[in-house]
């Protein structure tokens, strides 16, 4: 028997070791284009939907808050944090790219299959991301402009905050269903939003930011081992999270890659929206390739476009992004003067208005918009993307109806949970804090579950080397303890210990 014949004979078995879900059928893995900078540039793309949905409240409401509580020493948290989501995607991402699948489908394909395993990411993303914080955070930065002052959430600018918030979701609801393919319509308007960003934030860096604070900022996410002694455990788990994609969005950028139609995706179809032309079914059941010679070659091509798109382009720019909203917020912010649901937006133009241009108190506020909006955009599609998608694969009585119909759905009923959760009146760093609380569970569970995907679906020439295999297994470890001690932490805030008890326990200090 030749190599060749011996590898197909290899993938085959591996096909026959399917999980708990129906074996996948054999296809070709098609020829990617060739690897140039210009089809690098036509290639990418979930990274950049990533990038829009990232730069928000991690970087505009989190990272400039805790650094301006507690210094830039600790940004070292943001480093190690989307260096390890960076491995997580790309590992999700590889499941993909052999099957055409999202990672979550072959996550139910582990035992106990899916009834526990896609019960519990439709539960855990429905409580993460339902809850409309950026949808808020919008209409703070809008009533902020339009009015010239910051909004009083709890007195006479409620309904006016509540009314901004409900069109936030209106717009929100309305875009996503407007494109031929979901995929294709938020990557180019997430390009467009984080260009616009990242000109604006390099901007307002070179002309307001002194060359002390850049180096002092620059050394801090260097500087690893840094954490103050009254640590809100709460705030730096969210900070560790949020940094990157914060838990679902990791998970939901192989749905995008799928969508995308990257490696064995392009068999796969895509989802679309209700108000455009109807597009190619989604098939709930993915493909896979014999490897041999020719099929490892174009592995390797469209790995390299992976790599590309979320290294350079989602973990830099998610770097790049922290740093300059911390960098400008260490130049204009002290810490006893912002409102936490401000930590950025308003001070900062209203500094840069007065010390130079007014028109900077429209630009920066409407920065600050982009950066929100693109997050509750993205935020949105991520659950309703990953529920559809869970459902689809792993329930054949859903699809009776149309992919994009489910995704409707969904769409519309989280839709309605939001104004519930907009008339219940909680702040935005409220409901953001309920956001990157969870999002630590979820990135913990999901490092161990992608491992044991890998290692157990894809064939041996695919699997991921050892060393991203301990970067795993550190991702899930890092975000359990994270995840532990932060709600532990918030637990002692909402049940504080009765005074009889308070002598035996360890108080965990609140930075707030």
């Amino acid at each position: 028997m030749s190599v060749q014949d011996q590898s197909k004979s290899d993938g085959a078995a591996e096909q026959r070791s399917a999980g708990c879900l129906p074996a996948w059928q054999e296809q070709e893995l098609p020829a990617p284009l060739p690897f140039t900078f210009r089809n690098v540039l036509r290639t990418i793309g979930p990274g950049a939907i990533l990038l829009a949905g990232s730069i928000g409240g991690g970087e505009w409401i989190i990272g400039p808050l805790t650094t301006v509580r507690y210094g830039t020493g600790i940004l070292w948290v943001a480093t190690v944090g989307i260096f390890l989501q960076m491995i997580f995607n790309l590992e999700a991402i590889r499941y993909t790219l052999y099957t055409g699948e999202p990672i979550l489908t072959g996550i139910m394909r582990l035992r106990p299959g899916r009834w526990v395993w896609g019960p519990f990411y439709i539960t855990a993303g429905t409580l993460q991301l339902a809850t409309p914080a950026l949808a808020l955070g919008c209409a703070n930065v809008l009533f902020t402009a339009g009015k010239g002052a910051l909004p009083d959430p709890g007195g006479t600018d409620r309904g006016v905050l509540l009314a901004l918030s409900l069109g936030v979701l209106g717009l929100t609801v309305i875009l996503l269903q407007c494109g031929k393919s979901i995929e294709r319509m938020l990557e180019r308007l997430s390009w467009a939003m984080v260009i616009f960003i990242f000109v604006f934030l390099i901007a307002a860096n070179v002309l307001f930011v002194p060359s002390e604070i850049w180096l002092r900022t620059a050394v801090g996410f260097v500087s690893p081992g840094y954490l103050p002694a009254n640590m809100d455990w709460v705030l730096l788990g969210v900070f560790a999270a949020t940094a990157g994609s914060g838990g679902l969005g990791n998970l939901a950028v192989s749905n995008l890659v799928r969508d995308k139609g990257l490696g064995m995706a392009q068999w796969s179809g895509s989802i679309g929206g209700m108000l455009s032309d109807d597009s190619a079914e989604v098939r709930p059941i993915g493909q896979v390739f014999a490897v041999n010679a020719v099929s490892l070659e174009r592995w390797q091509t469209w790995w390299k476009y992976l790599l590309v798109d979320q290294s350079i382009l989602w973990a830099l720019g998610c770097v790049a992004g922290m740093f300059l909203n911390v960098n400008l917020a260490q130049a204009i912010v002290s810490p006893g003067d912002v409102p936490a649901d401000n930590a950025a937006g308003a001070f900062q133009a209203r500094y840069m208005a007065e010390k130079m241009w007014s028109g900077f108190w429209f630009l920066a506020l409407l920065n600050g918009f982009w950066i929100l909006f693109s997050t509750q955009l993205g935020n949105t599609d991520c659950l309703t993307r990953i529920c559809t998608d869970t459902l689809w694969a792993g329930w054949p009585a859903v699809r009776r109806q149309r992919a994009r119909r489910v995704y409707l759905i969904l769409l519309m009923l989280f839709a309605a949970w939001g104004v519930i959760a907009l008339v219940r009146g909680d702040s935005a760093l409220a409901l953001f804090k309920i956001l990157g609380l969870l999002a630590s569970p979820i990135l913990a569970v999901g490092a161990i579950q992608i491992l044991l995907v890998n290692t157990t679906f894809l064939p041996v020439p695919l699997r991921p080397p050892l060393w991203r295999r301990v970067c795993l297994i550190s991702c899930g470890v890092a975000y359990g303890i994270l995840a532990i001690v932060s709600v532990r932490a918030e637990y002692q805030k909402w049940f504080p210990a009765t005074p009889a008890a308070k002598g035996s326990s360890v108080e965990v200090p609140d930075g707030r």
